[in-house]
């Protein structure tokens, strides 16, 4: 057994176990639609996570690219502000 196994099962109870590691990245492993769709492999931890980061990292720049383009969309519409207060009603 690692030494760090040894340390996290010895410790108090605010460490984590490796029983809730497991529970959290089947967790993960749920909500994930990369891996999700591959249901049958059981991913490892570290494959998980991965998925995981990738996952955030696209969302964060689906996040950039649907800003930018409602910032054009804003300023297109400046002409027709019935049209702009519309949009800036929806998004509050």
């Amino acid at each position: 057994m690692s030494s760090r196994r040894q340390r996290s099962r010895q410790s108090g109870p605010s460490r984590i176990t490796d029983d809730q590691i497991a529970d959290l990245v089947s967790k993960l492993q749920q909500l994930i639609p990369e891996i999700r769709s591959r249901r049958s492999q059981k991913a490892s931890a570290s494959k998980v996570l991965q998925e995981t980061c990738n996952y955030i990292r696209n969302l964060h720049q689906e996040v950039d690219d649907l800003s930018h383009r409602l910032s054009g969309l804003l300023q297109s519409t400046e002409a027709d502000s019935a049209q702009a207060a519309i949009i800036r009603s929806l998004l509050m």
